[in-house]
């Protein structure tokens, strides 16, 4: 496969301090190992138990990217609380063509999103509302997932980086599967992905570069030799097996 179209790899210069909490992270000791990590596919997957590091590794190359810590586009400034790592400042990225746009959406911070653009709405110096550009609704008066989505069908143009942090978390199944449709028509716009994910079902997308994150280091699957993908497939083709073994022989009264 050819190199992805923005991002093509992320090198680490293996200088943070000997305290840092993230040395024990399995992805700082993969990235000390083999000091670059590479992108292969306009669609990434970052798969893996928690406490891996994915999202920390997710995170630091959004931050490095020039995104806000807590989403949005480059324009994004705001901070509620800056708990994001010191892992951006010790990765270089390296960059095969110019994004012209972009956007770091993360599920769990969406609400901080939101408020930063109803925020920013209510100023003199814009012209015209911000949330125009998101669909005209503010995402507060929608479900998180209805938020989620709107993003990325009025906001995303294309031409552009796109990083995904478990957008499962926001979205039903049928939902994953429009965001999956969204994702093929982005990509004839020119555009890559990098996203963090738990989802069976995103991991199936055609062509994507799957990276599972484990103590053993990060290693490229498919996706029905992930351990997501293995445990919901033995879990639904037999749930009552699974939940004697899971609660016991009388369950939960």
């Amino acid at each position: 496969m050819a190199c992805a179209k923005y991002i093509s790899k992320i090198l680490f210069d293996d200088n943070l301090p000997s305290n840092s909490y993230l040395n024990n992270l399995p992805v700082i000791k993969y990235l000390k190992e083999n000091g670059q990590l590479s992108f292969s596919s306009n669609v990434t997957f970052f798969v893996g138990e928690n406490g891996t590091g994915k999202s920390t590794l997710l995170e630091a190359i959004a931050v490095a990217y020039g995104f806000n810590a807590e989403g949005g586009s480059k324009n994004f400034t705001f901070s509620t609380n800056e708990t994001h790592s010191e892992l951006y400042k010790h990765i270089e990225i390296a960059k095969r063509d110019y994004a012209k746009d972009g956007f770091f959406l993360r599920a769990e911070s969406l609400y901080n999103v939101a408020t930063n653009i109803d925020d920013m709405d209510k100023l003199p110096s814009f012209d015209a509302p911000i949330i125009g550009g998101y669909g005209g609704v503010s995402l507060h008066n929608q479900s998180h997932g209805e938020s989620f989505l709107s993003i990325v069908q009025n906001r995303f143009f294309g031409k552009g980086l796109y990083i995904l942090d478990e957008p499962e978390a926001a979205l039903s199944p049928m939902k994953l599967m429009t965001l999956m449709a969204e994702i093929g028509e982005l990509l004839k716009k020119d555009s890559q992905f990098i996203i963090a994910t738990h989802s069976p079902i995103l991991m199936t997308f055609p062509g994507a570069l799957i990276l599972e994150f484990s103590h053993d280091g990060i290693k490229e699957v498919k996706y029905d030799e992930t351990e997501h993908f293995a445990i919901t497939k033995r879990f639904m083709e037999n749930p009552e097996k699974m939940l004697h073994y899971l609660l016991g022989e009388n369950g939960i009264q």
